[in-house]
């Protein structure tokens, strides 16, 4: 029982870091999946079999390389100078997503709570620094609290969408998309989101260490975040294009079951992204850490200074902008990713280097 629950621990970390700003506000998925009309069943298996796959690889090895961060493995994958080099990209890139991040929970604030804009980014950013003071065991558990409830919210809009008169349109939802774009867009998806993840990902995969904790945590969060998925893209479906109005369109639909599901459902959405800030903040400190000597928790409230500064843009130009961007340069990532053979053929990695 012990080691499924480190695994459920492992699943709910998986999804919280990926089921961020653009995936529970419901941007995301109309963004790589709802706006290409009955093809999105199909597009979220194969997103889905990527989160799976590569995910457990993440994580794997991770443990088997005793990874300090991202940088170990991208120097792994990438050769040393190649490495720092993909590291220095994913340092500005995490930092943008952050913004987006910080960006959708202001939106929150705005568009559902009739509060100011830049009060909700600057009450995140306190409420992120005060949780990574506790480190990864703080994310460890803010993911384990707020996943399931999150799973069950979306079961439930999900289910009602089911039973209204709309619920076969994702069966015959059209497209002007053209198909590359629609064949890309599973790609894209998977490589944007799992080469972010790494900052988590690889940390807890050092971390625990355990393999068979690690594939069962892999799987489940895998199987988690395509289900999730493909339940935004039922209730999506089922309301376009009205619903594309909204910056957050999910939070558009909860107003549909009155006020306490609404505000309830909003509230998730918040910790949603919450969880992928604290999470992607802790990889991005984690990963300065060992470049510099400043401490800790300075460089935690630096990054989230300089994300406050780049939100100022706002959350839907920010998520439609640089999301797709992101997706096309993390594709080499996922290629190497699945090309790496150190765990399959049982050779020992290479040692992360020595700083």
């Amino acid at each position: 029982m012990k080691t499924w629950w480190r695994s459920l621990q492992v699943a709910f970390t998986f999804i919280g870091t990926v089921v961020g700003a653009g995936f529970a506000s419901g941007r995301e998925v109309m963004q790589f999946f709802t706006r290409f009309g009955e093809w999105g069943p199909l597009l979220i298996l194969l997103a889905t079999l990527f989160f799976v796959w590569i995910g457990s690889k993440v994580m794997l090895l991770a443990a088997e390389m005793k990874a300090a961060s991202y940088e170990d493995l991208n120097k792994h994958l990438f050769g040393d100078k190649g490495g720092r080099l993909v590291s220095h990209l994913m340092l500005f890139l995490l930092l943008a997503v952050n913004a987006v991040m910080l960006a959708g929970a202001g939106s929150i604030f705005s568009e559902h709570l009739n509060l100011n804009y830049q009060t909700g980014l600057l009450l995140t950013m306190f409420a992120c620094f005060m949780l990574l003071r506790r480190g990864i065991s703080g994310i460890l558990t803010i993911n384990t609290l707020v996943v399931p409830i999150m799973i069950v919210f979306t079961a439930v809009l999900m289910t009602d969408t089911l039973i209204s008169p709309g619920n076969g349109r994702w069966l015959s939802l059209s497209t002007d998309a053209s198909p590359w774009a629609a064949g890309l867009s599973p790609f894209l998806y998977a490589a944007f989101n799992l080469s972010m993840a790494q900052a988590v990902l690889v940390p807890v995969g050092s971390q625990i260490g355990d393999p068979k904790i690690l594939r069962r945590g892999a799987w489940l969060g895998g199987i988690g975040i395509g289900l999730l998925l493909l339940a935004g893209h039922l209730t999506l479906s089922a309301r376009m294009p009205g619903i594309a109005r909204f910056d957050i369109p999910m939070g558009g639909i909860a107003l549909e079951f009155g006020a306490w599901i609404h505000w309830t459902y909003i509230l998730l959405i918040f910790f949603e992204i919450f969880t992928t800030l604290v999470a992607d903040i802790y990889g991005l400190t984690t990963q300065l850490r060992e470049r510099t000597r400043i401490p800790e928790w300075m460089l935690t409230a630096g990054l989230l200074i300089v994300c406050f500064f780049v939100g100022q843009f706002g959350f839907g130009p920010l998520l439609s902008t640089l999301y797709p961007l992101f997706g096309m340069l993390s594709l080499g990532w996922l290629f190497l990713m699945s090309r790496d053979r150190a765990l399959r053929n049982g050779a020992p990695p290479a040692a992360p280097p020595s700083r």
